[in-house]
């Protein structure tokens, strides 16, 4: 079996795994006290199911259209289940002129803060 194929696989979860980390406690709770937008990326269901105060749920799926429904002024938080849509989220809003814009990773990481 030819295992040199299988370096660039593992390498590349690695990296996922890495990308989708939110951000510190202690980053998050500083981050909180400005006030920030947070958006919860998670399907309607999924928010549903649990969420932080105050959220506003926009699906990833809807975010490219609905970005005008954000102040690219303030600050923004993004959440999902597992920080990986947060992730995407982050780069999508970038790509639309965002720069305050944070990967907060789950949303029950914002829970206590």
């Amino acid at each position: 079996m030819n295992y040199w194929i299988w370096i660039p696989v593992l390498l590349f979860f690695a990296w996922t795994l890495w990308r989708r980390r939110g951000l510190p406690a202690d980053q998050l709770v500083e981050l909180m006290a400005r006030n920030p937008q947070v958006v919860d990326v998670r399907t309607p269901g999924e928010f549903r199911g649990g969420h932080i105060p105050g959220s506003k749920n926009i699906p990833l799926d809807s975010l490219q259209s609905r970005a005008g429904e954000l102040d690219s002024a303030r600050p923004v938080v993004l959440c999902c289940a597992s920080g990986s849509r947060s992730a995407m989220a982050v780069s999508l809003l970038k790509g639309k002129g965002f720069t305050d814009v944070h990967n907060a990773g789950p949303w029950t990481a914002l829970k206590g803060c």
